[in-house]
């Protein structure tokens, strides 16, 4: 039986998002990457708008990976003014939509500037209850579970659990998308079709959707037809299609 399904109302409750491109969009038309990645904000902007207005509860932007500290140094500095500048923008503007915004990552590996505006963000955002705007930056799938397996590791050494109790469910809460639900869907701009050690205890069963579109000019004609290829997807979580059929009877 086929995967795929009749359209209908279904929408993700998650939505993740690998914007990739920025680079290769500036480089087609003669410029320096930095300017992809300003032309990268309104796609930002535009994403964040439809997924509100299509009733999406959270979703997440990888902005910065873990690996991204091995570009060239001039990369990283624009990048991170960026953030600074984005931040100083968008605040205010995605208080008043009701937009709660949550940053996860390695906040460690961080500029100071870039740290109070992230902080400040989230407190004057924190009681908004409308889309929830999660912005993975110096994040790594691998440096998740790394640091959950320590945390668990040191509980297990202090003798607050057994290592027989780990489970999971016991790493998972650990884990920077505790309390979260896990992604329904992926969607990677830029033509690669790889997870790039995004959230790689999250996706387990997240439907995958590949453009070649690159980011900047990713809209939301391109985020529809994400959405609709959600809609059509027969979700099975290890179970068979006639199971599936009996269950949605």
């Amino acid at each position: 039986m086929s995967d795929l399904l009749p359209t209908d109302s279904i929408v993700p409750e998650h939505v993740a998002v690998i914007m990739d491109g920025n680079g290769r969009w500036a480089r087609e038309r003669g410029k320096a990457r930095h300017s992809g990645h300003r032309a990268g904000v309104k796609s930002v902007r535009a994403t964040v708008e439809h997924a509100a207005l299509r009733g999406i509860q959270h979703l997440t932007l990888f902005a910065f990976s873990s690996e991204n500290w091995s570009r060239p140094a001039a990369e990283v500095g624009a990048l991170m003014a960026l953030f600074v500048e984005a931040l100083r923008r968008e605040v205010a503007e995605l208080h008043r939509n009701n937009v709660r915004l949550e940053f996860v990552g390695n906040r460690a590996s961080l500029g100071a500037a870039l740290i109070r505006k992230i902080e400040a963000s989230e407190a004057r955002t924190a009681d908004n209850d409308g889309l929830h705007l999660i912005i993975a930056i110096a994040y790594g799938g691998r440096w998740d579970i790394a640091g959950a397996a320590r945390k668990l590791a040191k509980r297990a050494v202090d003798g607050d659990i057994h290592v027989d109790d780990i489970d999971e469910q016991m790493l998972g809460k650990d884990m920077q998308f505790a309390g979260v639900p896990d992604p329904d869907l992926l969607i990677r701009t830029g033509g690669e079709q790889r997870i790039s050690n995004f959230l790689l205890w999250n996706l387990a069963y997240a439907e995958l959707w590949f453009c070649d579109t690159l980011w900047p000019d990713f809209d939301e004609t391109e985020f529809d037809r994400a959405l609709d290829f959600f809609a059509r997807r027969q979700r099975r979580f290890g179970q068979t299609g006639d199971q599936q059929e009996v269950a949605e009877c």
